[in-house]
């Protein structure tokens, strides 16, 4: 079966005020070929150039048809509804203005869905760090290539992918179900909408083919509702649309419901703990709203969650107003998560939150080494190496005997990690271990460029550690002292090899890497934009 044989696609694309992105979105849609036989852009009531920039595309495109709201909606759900709504394909794709859909995104979808008969198809999707074209990929390793899911049920893990955009729709499905997004000034109406569809327990088949392009742009003027964290409304919104959606999943099967909440406190929660930043006002007003919300939660689904999740859920519990060192709880809340020193211990030996804050880590004893929250230092030595300290914890690692310590290099844009030599760690008087690891950044801009990374190269940096019992834990560094300075090397190969470390949002260590003079000079520009972009939202 060609593409011109397959049953049609209606192309949903919703814009307020984005004349600049909204023309290459349609264009993306249009260029999937015969199989989309309609793009329906719904207009919000922009008051910049979007109905202009979509009406002199739809004189050119007879697919393309636009429908102008005269009344802001205020939220992404009821501009989704009036593109259903108007919708005559056999199936429906979701399509935001300020994304793209890659090339056979469409066919690839549609192909499996008839192949195996299923109301909801699922693909790849990334998320595009913009300017510098890093993708990320979404919600890896959730869906297999290929297979088919009869029922929602039979995998709860797929609750926690909340996007509407990567999934093809059968337009009778969303018919005979009403299946809708919640109208309004309605954020995160991907969650409810999810929810929805996976509570009328579909067939979801996979591809593994790349269906989305979500870009993410952090320096814009205005940043999507997802990423505008300033105030504690945007996690109060998240709140109440995960209520919703935990809810009615709850409503159509307790496994589902269940693994909703256990989300929450993997996923939502941590991501926003490691966030909190240093405003007073803004953490108080964060603590009490999570304190309340997961008061709401059954035991069961608190001890179904992962240990750190736990462990933050107990802190929680413990205190009305956040603790004196909530940044060292934001270090827990990471990925991979840092419990930083100092360890305390209760009136009976047993692991504690600290002195102060004596909530007993309850099942750290049992966490195998590979989860274990160690926390490693790194600073620097030489040009050309960091010396690292590896602190115990609680005595667990020592029981597995440290070894050898091995730094990985990580594309942040998804991809195989470099590994350096491991090297032998030494036990210290502080009751860790250290050693210095050697690199080579010129290798690493290499072997960065054979994976496509070109002007620049942004890399997290790890450390393994291998251990006499077969064990072994892999987390981030905490940088220390100068090693965050940015250094200008001559390179045989390059001419200058740029190298800018940073802290991440996390405290993790973190590398740019721009080889020869353009890549420097695109660093710079980089940041310079990024300096500029930050004093413009102060």
């Amino acid at each position: 079966m060609n593409s011109s044989n397959l049953p049609t696609v209606s192309v949903v694309v919703i814009a307020y005020n984005d004349a600049g992105l909204v023309g290459e979105a349609v264009s993306s849609a249009l260029a999937q070929g015969p199989v989309v036989t309609e793009v329906i852009a719904v207009n919000d009531a922009s008051s910049d150039g979007t109905a202009r920039v979509l009406d002199e595309l739809a004189a050119v495109h007879p697919r393309l048809k636009v429908v102008h709201r005269t009344e802001n909606s205020g939220g992404c759900g009821t501009p989704r509804n009036d593109g259903i709504a108007a919708a005559s394909g056999r199936y429906v794709l979701f399509l935001d203005s300020d994304d793209i859909l890659p090339p056979g995104a469409a066919d690839a979808l549609v192909r499996t869905a008839e192949e195996h008969r299923a109301p909801v198809t699922v693909g790849a999707a990334v998320r595009r760090e913009l300017p510098l074209h890093h993708d990320v990929p979404w919600m890896p390793g959730l869906h297999t290539p290929g297979e088919v899911i009869e029922r929602p049920v039979d995998r709860p893990e797929l609750v926690r992918d909340t996007l509407c955009v990567n999934k093809l729709y059968a337009r009778a499905f969303l018919q005979e179900h009403g299946l809708r997004f919640p109208d309004g000034r309605f954020i995160y109406e991907d969650f409810v909408f999810t929810a929805r569809v996976l509570a009328a327990a579909p067939r979801i088949a996979v591809t593994g083919d790349l269906v989305y392009v979500w870009h993410v742009r952090r320096s814009a003027a205005q940043v999507s509702i997802s990423l505008d964290r300033k105030d504690v409304g945007n996690w109060r919104s998240r709140i109440e649309a995960h209520r919703t959606a935990a809810r009615i999943l709850a409503e159509a099967s307790p496994v589902l419901g269940s693994a909703c909440r256990v989300k929450f406190l993997e996923y939502d929660l941590r991501m926003y703990l490691r966030e909190l930043g240093r405003d007073p006002e803004y953490q108080a007003a964060w603590w009490t709203l999570t304190r309340e919300y997961v008061d709401t939660f059954p035991e069961a689904d608190i001890e179904a969650a992962a240990a750190h999740a736990r462990w933050i859920v107990s802190l929680l519990r413990a205190t009305v107003t956040p603790p004196a060192d909530v940044e060292r709880l934001t270090r827990l809340a990471a990925e991979p998560p840092r419990l930083l020193p100092p360890y305390a211990t209760g009136p009976t030996g047993a692991p504690v939150w600290s002195e102060e804050l004596p909530v007993e880590l309850v099942g750290l004893s049992g966490l195998p080494v590979g989860e274990l929250p160690v926390t490693v230092d790194a600073e620097p030595a030489g040009r050309a190496a960091v010396r690292i300290r590896v602190h115990d914890l609680y005595g667990r690692l020592a029981e597995a005997g440290p070894v050898t310590a091995q730094l990985s290099f990580v594309p942040r844009a998804g991809g195989a990690p470099v590994l350096a030599q491991p090297v032998e760690l030494h036990p210290d008087s502080g009751g860790g271990w250290g050693a210095v690891l050697p690199f080579r950044l010129a290798d690493l801009a290499v072997t960065g460029r054979r994976q496509g990374l070109r002007r620049m190269q942004a890399w997290n940096v790890g450390v393994g550690v291998r251990c006499a019992d077969g064990s072994s834990v892999f987390t981030s560094l905490r940088p220390q002292g100068r090693l965050l300075r940015r250094r200008a090397l001559p390179s045989s190969r390059y001419g200058v090899l740029l190298a800018q470390p940073y802290r991440t949002g996390a405290g993790a260590l973190a590398l740019r890497l721009a080889p020869g003079a353009e890549g420097a000079l695109y660093l710079v520009r980089n940041r310079l934009d990024r300096a500029r972009a930050a004093r413009g939202a102060d």
